[in-house]
Formats: C-alpha cells, sequence, structure tokens
C-alpha cells in the first residue's frame, strides 16, 4: 500500500448517479494537482472511501438472500454499521434483531459483517437457525490468531472499543485469554501471568496513529511483546485514513459521511483534525448538514467510511455546490482492488437455484491491491 500522501493525484470528476448500495468505479484521478482555490471555492473528495470489501460483501449477502429465499431474512445486528443501509434494506424485508433468540426458530439469520462469538453461534444451532455468515474475513482472521494464541497459552491484549461488535465476537474467541484495551492510558491496568508471553492483535477499524502509540506503550511494559502475524487493521481503514491525511491540510472544514456508531468512520473525523484540518463534522446524510459550518470556508474536504455507500456522498457535494463551492477534485492516494466471494453456502444455494451469483464484482473505489 501506498503510504506516501505527498504522491497524491487530484482531478476534477463528474461523479455518477445513485446506484444504491455499491459505490462506482470512479476515473481513479488523472490531472495537475490542486492548484490555487479557483471562484466559488472548491471541494476535495478523498479517494478511497465509502465501501470496502467486507462490507460490500455484507450487503450483498442480505441482497442475494432475500431474492434466493424471499423475505423476511432475519439479520444479527446491522448488518454494517450505517443508518441508511439499514433502512433500506429494511424496506427489502430484512429484519435486523439484537440476538439469535429473538429470531423464531428454524428461521434463517445473517451474522453481521463484524462477527460473532462461538458463544452466539452456538445459541443459533440450538434454535435450528439457517446461518449465513457475512463476517468479514479480515474480521475472522483475527479470531484465528486469537484461537491459535490462547491454544498456545499467551495473555492476550486486544486493542479495541470494549462493546464494539467485532470486540465482542473476537474477545469470545478466547475469554480466558483476552484483554481489550480501548487507549494508551489503559495499558497500565493490564496484567499478565507471564511477560514473555504476550501478545497484542486489535479491532479492524481503528486509527493506526493511536493503535501505534498503544502498543508502544505495551512494549514499554512487556519489552517482549509478540505481534501478530500481519496487519489487523484493515486495508481500507488505513487507506481512508491517509486520505484524509492527504488533503486535511488544505481544507477549512471536513466533512465525513458516516453513522455515529461507525468505528472507522468517527476515526476518521478525528484524523482529519490531527492532521490539520480547520474544522470536521460527522453526518449520516446531507439533510444533517449545517450552513454555519461552512462560513468563510474556501476548501472543504468530503470522505466517508467504510460502510457508507457512494449515493451519500454525492447528496453531500451536490449541497455544497448550491452553495457555492463548485470546483469538485477528487485527490487519490491508492487505487483499491480487493473483492471477496460470497458465503460457501449461499454460492452453493444460489448455483442451485440458477441464480446468477454476481461475485466477485469489478474492482471499485474502495479495496487494496489485494485479492482474496
Amino acid at each position: 500500500m501506498n503510504q506516501d500522501a505527498a504522491a497524491h493525484r487530484a482531478s476534477s470528476v463528474s461523479l455518477p448517479s445513485p446506484s444504491f448500495p455499491r459505490p462506482p468505479q470512479d476515473d481513479g484521478g488523472a490531472g495537475s494537482g490542486q492548484g490555487q482555490t479557483p471562484e466559488g471555492g472548491r471541494v476535495l473528495v478523498a479517494a478511497p472511501r465509502g465501501y470496502c470489501a467486507g462490507v460490500d460483501r455484507a450487503v450483498d449477502v442480505v441482497e442475494k438472500a432475500l431474492e434466493l429465499y424471499g423475505p423476511p431474512i432475519y439479520v444479527r445486528k446491522e448488518i454494517v454499521h450505517n443508518k441508511y443501509v439499514v433502512e433500506t434494506l429494511s424496506e427489502r424485508g430484512a429484519i435486523f434483531v439484537q440476538e439469535v433468540d429473538e429470531v423464531p426458530e428454524g428461521a434463517r439469520v445473517v451474522f453481521s459483517a463484524h462477527g460473532v462469538s462461538p458463544q452466539v453461534a452456538a445459541a443459533a444451532q440450538e434454535r435450528h437457525l439457517a446461518t449465513i455468515d457475512a463476517t468479514c474475513p479480515l474480521v475472522t482472521k483475527v479470531h484465528r490468531e486469537a484461537v491459535r494464541f490462547a491454544r498456545e497459552d499467551y495473555d492476550i491484549i486486544l486493542v479495541g472499543h470494549q462493546g464494539h461488535e467485532e470486540v465482542e465476537g473476537t474477545f469470545g474467541e478466547a475469554p480466558d485469554h483476552i484483554q481489550v484495551v480501548g487507549s494508551p492510558d489503559e495499558v497500565d491496568s493490564v496484567t499478565v501471568r507471564d511477560p514473555s508471553r504476550v501478545v497484542w492483535i486489535s479491532q479492524t477499524t481503528l486509527s493506526v496513529d493511536e493503535t501505534r502509540q498503544t502498543v508502544d506503550r505495551l512494549r514499554e511494559r512487556f519489552p517482549e511483546l509478540t505481534d501478530p502475524p500481519s496487519d489487523d487493521i484493515c486495508y481500507a481503514t488505513q487507506n481512508r485514513q491517509v486520505a484524509v491525511k492527504s488533503i486535511a491540510p488544505d481544507v477549512d472544514v471536513m466533512i465525513v459521511v458516516g453513522s455515529a456508531n461507525s468505528s472507522n468512520s468517527v476515526r476518521l473525523l478525528e484524523v482529519a483534525l490531527d492532521a490539520g484540518a480547520g474544522s470536521a463534522h460527522r453526518v449520516d446524510r446531507a439533510s444533517e448538514l449545517r450552513e454555519e459550518w461552512f462560513e468563510g470556508a474556501q476548501t472543504v474536504g468530503v470522505t466517508s467510511g467504510a460502510s457508507v455507500p457512494e449515493v451519500l456522498v454525492r447528496d453531500v457535494i451536490a449541497w455544497l455546490k448550491e452553495r457555492g463551492l463548485t470546483h469538485v477534485e477528487q485527490v487519490r492516494t491508492e487505487t483499491e482492488t480487493t473483492t471477496f466471494a460470497l458465503p460457501r453456502n449461499l454460492r452453493m444455494e444460489l448455483k442451485k437455484s440458477g441464480l446468477i451469483d454476481a461475485r466477485p464484482h469489478a474492482p471499485r473505489q474502495s479495496g487494496a491491491n489485494h485479492t482474496h
């Protein structure tokens, strides 16, 4: 992944018409870069932004299940952390529940992109539910790391936010071995059995910089701290943060499109401010924008979290253009190509029924020089 923000490219773009829920493939940007602010002000649109491969797959799972089996399709928790996506899928016949005991016995349930603990999977089995697991494969990777390190009798430090569904699922893989640490300030409260057998893993949607600070603090306490075999913070989270850092110093106001319970969206807000944005605001949709935020602003940045459909970004840009910020430039720091196949049991059922499995989709706006 190219982390050099100075090497970004910018271009004027004409954003295509909406197509829920997945963002369209953009032109990748090619041009002369950010120049002098034109009359009327400008909007710098970060790329990559929006849907990552795991979110794209999870939403597709619910859509394909509705097409194949018909409504209702039950979904444990929000399939992804975005209000618009949940509302739209609800209108199509998805029923979102908090726990599997709310699902009628023998019904069909989808596990969200954030993953579930073995205890939740067992509870679904006890109720004879037909399950479709839409867990992001990168989250599944962290689960497997937890299982492996617990089997090897390590004390596991899970860097993440207590109460987040992803953290709950990973913790459930090895509750006797895992401690959750949310920030560098919480490191001093960690106790371990053997300082030479301590490993850290992390939630996939964290701030790269804050996670590094937490790990550095852990290593001060436990010099023999073991790293995970590969980076747990997902490529899409990292890429969106790098893209925001590349434009933040140039913007008077940064708008992050994403829901309040979306960890990666909230992190983008923090990253923008840390990187030099004059101010930053998170909104679910354009109707939440406030004109007073933009008083005197000549340059506005726009990005979106990894669970945000592109139609919401286009609405924000249209709102800004109506108010005089008429020059739109896309600033690209990475081209993403990741795709994930649908869960095997759903693929087999689609094939058996004669429905076309259109995955993997062509590379989209998100993804990062990986194929799975």
